[in-house]
């Protein structure tokens, strides 16, 4: 670039280029240049522009983590879950890691090891100096909250909510999902429903589960049968067929599709019977799998991008507004081939 100060060929200096450097090649305040490469802030489109084509043609990376330093933020939001087996977590990921990036923001990833506690590994991601942790499963104490918060840092749960926790949240309503999931059966003429649900104490189980028991009650159609897997998973869900099978209940609701692909799969070739004529079968979550001819899953659709739009809201915030009010955002269901009216 002519007349900028940076003789032709900086670009290949082996001394990285300083912010302080290209501010004085342009003749502007080395906070206009932080500025230019911070998403928000004030700046003039006409001198953002500027800056960025210089910094491209010279050579220019802000770093990151000197900046990190000054501001105290890392720019960074972890992900914490403890089940990437389940395709539902893994079809979260892509996107939700896609629009945090167009935020100026990126993802950490941190798996949890099975049957280890949450508020175990939150101390360690502090460590990495995270601005904030989006957690898909597990349960937090209020303790742990309450540091991440006196810290400076947003604790989110996703796709569930904590109840009696002062903690934003984004989640699909599972309750209403089970509610509907009920209504729909107890329409097509079921009078034998089951649940299978994961862990007890898993707020987004309870939730459906309360939801689905709830709309039974209401229409005088007791509970028929249920289990709990311990995990959500397609060998939980394909032991819970066997066993809850050989009852012979008319419909079996699933708490999620991989519980539930694994249920279909047990009751066809664990016990010779057919879907849905001999007993229907429904799943939550709406995963690519349940489209699938070999499964034609009737289930509960998550709004995942709705979701993920209100996360990144939430993460983005700094005005403290939605603290502590969970975002519940409404499902559909689908409807697909396992599922067969009875007669009354």
């Amino acid at each position: 670039m002519a007349g900028d100060g940076i003789e032709d060929g900086a670009s290949e200096q082996r001394t990285p280029l300083t912010g302080r450097q290209l501010a004085k090649a342009l003749g502007i305040s080395q906070s206009t240049i932080s500025r230019a490469f911070s998403e928000g802030a004030t700046i003039s489109p006409t001198m953002r522009a500027k800056v960025l084509e210089a910094a491209r043609e010279l050579g220019y990376q802000p770093n990151v983590i000197a900046r990190s330093l000054t501001t105290r933020r890392s720019g960074i939001v972890g992900i914490l879950t403890a089940n990437l087996a389940n395709p539902f977590y893994v079809s979260v990921l892509a996107p939700l890691t896609r629009r945090l990036q167009q935020m100026g923001l990126q993802a950490l990833l941190f798996s949890v090891p099975s049957g280890q506690q949450i508020d175990a590994q939150l101390p360690r991601l502090l460590q990495y100096n995270v601005d904030a942790v989006v957690v898909t499963t597990g349960t937090i104490s209020e303790s742990m909250a309450r540091r991440w918060a006196e810290a400076g840092r947003m604790v989110l749960p996703f796709s569930y909510t904590i109840p009696d926790l002062d903690l934003p949240s984004v989640s699909c309503d599972n309750e209403a999902g089970g509610r509907a999931i009920a209504q729909h059966l107890i329409q097509l003429g079921h009078r034998r429903p089951a649940f299978v649900g994961g862990r007890p104490d898993s707020a987004t189980s309870i939730a459906r589960g309360r939801g689905f028991a709830a709309a039974l009650a209401e229409h005088g159609v007791p509970l028929f049968g249920r289990l709990d897997t311990g995990e959500y998973t397609y060998e939980g869900g394909y032991a819970a067929a066997l066993e809850l099978g050989r009852t012979r209940p008319d419909a079996i609701f699933f708490a999620d599709d991989i519980m539930a692909l694994g249920g279909m799969d047990a009751l066809r070739f664990g016990l010779g019977l057919k879907v849905p004529q001999d007993i229907s079968v429904v799943g939550f979550d709406n995963i690519p799998l349940a489209a699938w001819p070999t499964y034609a899953l009737t289930t509960f659709a998550q709004p995942v991008e709705t979701m993920i739009e209100a996360a990144v809201r939430l993460l983005t915030r700094r005005d403290g507004e939605a603290a502590g009010r969970p975002v519940l955002l409404p499902g559909a269901l689908v409807q697909r081939g396992s599922v067969q009216a009875r007669g009354r």
